[in-house]
């Protein structure tokens, strides 16, 4: 069957780490597959790994399609089973199978190309280990091109691929993404439809799609994607700076945002400081030419930091900023609404260059099991600080909720 436009560039590409994210049925395994046998052709006498999660899908999988391209291309070749599965040509190498979830076992051989496939599916931790260990087997040397690891695989949330691939991503990594209609003339009538009624929208922005999304119960601001609330705006000279601030012992978080024709764009972040006196000393450093109002957690009215006379709200107004706040914080579900309402309309738009740990925060922050928003995973602290400027410069009120008439009651 011929390969869309994706999969020949994942299966052609030079990069030493190629990766083809994909969601189900947009033919992760077929590109996988069709760039071994494409590396075998070009280096006959290398050696070639593919990777799967498990033993039985090395069966399943490698064991099976791989022997029934072979005898379709005419190619000879030789099955070998046992604890070190592998394909050999005569003459020309072997295509060597090995399990993921064994890191244990990628020891005593070497190849020149590896393909990783469903990688992603791993823990975050065996992932990581198992990576490690098969980039140390591919040191045979070839000419013409780098060693190459090759990953194909369904994004499973934020993950070993997402913080490889998309998040930190060095030189020599390239994303390509599928989806899952780009490969529907392959698929059963149907297919798509049917995983359309059958997982929610969070889960077939994964599924269909290709994209790195929460998988766990549910993200917290499920509006955010960095690509469409993407900005690249910086701050001016002397622009008005407008700063939410989250309290936090040894972890003083702060948003920075402006204003835009009257929307908001985050384009700086504080992180990290001790105390109160410690990130006044950060803001009067980094932004002494600029006017800074601050909309800070409430419960810093009486919050003590350093100076157990002062309140750490009393302490940014003495450092000469205009300090706005409630009396009390909002309710979290309605802090939430604002910034989801925002991002819904498009009018949040945040610079992800000079914001990492806004834009992470704003991914990957999910809901417990208590369905409260959870903040056992570092995520909440810069969600929050961004939240107390949002609810008290655009609150609720910009939008109008319609309720439609209810009948039978």
């Amino acid at each position: 069957m011929p390969l869309s436009a994706t999969q020949k560039a994942f299966v052609k590409c030079r990069e030493p780490y190629p990766a083809f994210v994909g969601g189900f049925g947009s033919g992760k395994t077929a590109a996988a597959i069709a760039r071994a046998l494409a590396l075998k052709i070009k280096f006959p006498k290398a050696d070639i790994a593919y990777y799967l999660p498990s033993y039985p899908l090395v069966q399943d999988i490698a064991m099976k399609r791989f022997p029934e391209l072979c005898e379709r291309k005419e190619w000879p070749f030789k099955m070998r089973g046992g604890t070190s599965p592998h394909i050999e040509f005569p003459n020309a190498g072997r295509i060597i199978f090995r399990s993921l979830s064994h890191p244990e076992s990628i020891v005593g051989y070497e190849v020149a190309h590896s393909i990783c496939d469903e990688l992603d599916t791993l823990p975050e931790d065996k992932a990581r280990d198992a990576w490690n260990k098969v980039i140390a087997r591919n040191r045979q040397k070839i000419d013409g091109w780098p060693n190459s690891v090759a990953v194909a695989t369904t994004p499973e949330g934020f993950r070993f691929v997402y913080d490889r691939w998309e998040r930190n991503p060095a030189k020599g990594y390239v994303l390509f993404k599928a989806r899952t209609k780009d490969n529907a003339a392959h698929l059963p009538d149907g297919y798509i439809e049917n995983l359309r009624n059958s997982y929610p929208t969070q889960l077939l922005s994964a599924y269909l799609d290709g994209e790195f999304v929460n998988l766990t119960t549910g993200s917290v601001y499920n509006h955010f994607d960095r690509n469409r609330h993407r900005t690249d705006a910086r701050i001016e000279p002397r622009e008005p700076l407008h700063i939410g601030m989250d309290f936090n012992v040894n972890n003083m978080s702060a948003a920075v945002l402006v204003l835009r024709d009257g929307q908001p764009r985050a384009v700086d972040e504080l992180m990290g400081y001790r105390d109160t006196p410690d990130i006044i000393r950060g803001i009067k450093e980094r932004y002494e030419d600029h006017h800074v109002t601050i909309y800070p957690d409430a419960s810093g009215a009486s919050r003590k930091s350093v100076n157990a006379s002062l309140s750490d709200i009393a302490l940014l107004r003495q450092a000469g900023f205009t300090v706005l706040a409630n009396s009390r914080n909002p309710a979290v579900k309605d802090r939430i609404m604002a910034v989801n309402l925002l991002l819904e309309k498009g009018e949040l738009l945040v610079n992800p260059d000079r914001c990492p740990t806004l834009t992470e925060s704003l991914e990957r922050q999910a809901y417990n099991k208590n369905g409260e928003p959870d903040k056992d995973g570092g995520f909440d602290h810069m969600n929050d600080a961004l939240g107390y400027f949002i609810v008290y410069k655009f609150g609720l009120t910009r939008s109008t909720v319609t309720l439609a008439p209810l009948s039978g009651i």
